[in-house]
C-alpha cells in the first residue's frame, strides 16, 4: 500500500547581517543594507500531481472490450505532492513482480506524486494493470537501473500462491519513451506468462502488467506502455 497523500512543505529561512559602510573623512554616516534570501527552487516544479497523472491513464476504450475496471486497484496521490522516498538497499522482493505497483522491487515505493488502475477480463484469469509515478531531480533514471539490476537478481524466484519456481527473462526495449525495459515472467504451473514494461519519459516512469494473450502478455503489454506514453506526452503541470 502507498503512503497516503501529505504535503512537502518547503521552507526556507535566511538572516543576513547588517552591513555597515563608511564614507570619506569629512562625513560619515552608517547605511544598512538587507538582501532578501534566494528563493529555494522547488524540486516539484514541472512535475505532474496525482490527478493530472489520472487523466494520463490509458482509457477503458484503450483496453480489450472483454476487461473491465477494478476499483479496488484505482488510486492516486490527488492534487499534493508526497515526501520523496529514500530507496530500501536491501535485497529485492522478488514476488513484488507477480503484482501492480511492481516498481517497488526497484526499492522505491514509488513517486512524489503517482496514479494506478487495473483491469480484468470476465473470469478473472487475465489482468492489464498501468501506473505513472513522477520523481525529482535525476531519480526516474535511478529507479530504471535499479529496475535492471532487480531483474538481474530475481532470475528466478519461487512464487506467492503455487510456490512454483518462475523464471525471469529481460531485455531492453527500443522505441518507447527516453528509455524502456521489459520483464517476462512464466512458470511450469501457470497456464500463460507475464510481461512487465517499464518506460521512462522525463521524470516519469511507466510500469505495466499483461497478462493477456497467448504471448504471455506481450503485445498488450506494450500496446498499452504505448497509450499511456503518448497521454503522457501531452500533458503539462499546471
Amino acid at each position: 500500500m502507498r503512503l497516503p497523500s501529505r504535503v512537502v512543505t518547503l521552507l526556507a529561512v535566511a538572516a543576513l547581517p547588517l552591513a555597515l559602510s563608511a564614507c570619506s573623512s569629512g562625513s560619515s554616516s552608517g547605511t544598512g543594507a538587507s538582501a532578501h534570501p534566494a528563493k529555494e527552487k522547488n524540486p516539484n516544479a514541472g512535475l505532474l500531481t496525482g490527478t493530472q497523472l489520472k487523466k494520463a491513464l490509458a482509457p477503458a476504450s484503450a483496453l480489450p472490450a472483454a476487461f473491465t475496471h477494478e476499483a479496488d486497484g484505482t488510486s492516486d496521490s490527488g492534487n499534493q505532492f508526497l515526501a520523496p522516498s529514500s530507496r530500501n538497499t536491501a535485497k529485492p522482493d522478488c514476488t513484488r513482480l507477480e503484482g501492480t505497483s511492481w516498481i517497488q522491487v526497484s526499492g522505491f515505493k514509488g513517486g512524489v506524486s503517482f496514479a494506478q488502475d487495473d483491469y480484468v477480463n470476465q473470469d478473472k484469469t487475465e489482468e492489464l494493470a498501468q501506473e505513472i509515478d513522477q520523481f525529482q531531480g535525476t531519480t526516474a533514471k535511478t529507479v530504471m537501473n535499479e529496475l535492471r539490476s532487480a531483474a538481474t537478481g530475481c532470475a528466478t524466484f519461487t512464487d506467492t500462491d503455487a510456490h512454483a519456481k518462475v523464471k525471469v527473462t529481460s531485455r531492453s526495449t527500443a522505441g518507447l519513451g527516453d528509455e524502456a525495459y521489459t520483464m517476462t515472467l512464466t512458470s511450469g504451473a501457470w497456464e500463460n506468462g507475464t510481461t512487465l514494461i517499464a518506460a521512462r519519459s522525463g521524470n516519469a516512469v511507466v510500469t505495466v502488467l499483461s497478462t493477456a494473450g497467448s504471448d504471455n502478455g506481450a503485445a498488450t503489454a506494450k500496446k498499452l506502455t504505448t497509450e499511456v506514453l503518448g497521454s503522457l506526452k501531452g500533458k503539462t503541470a499546471a
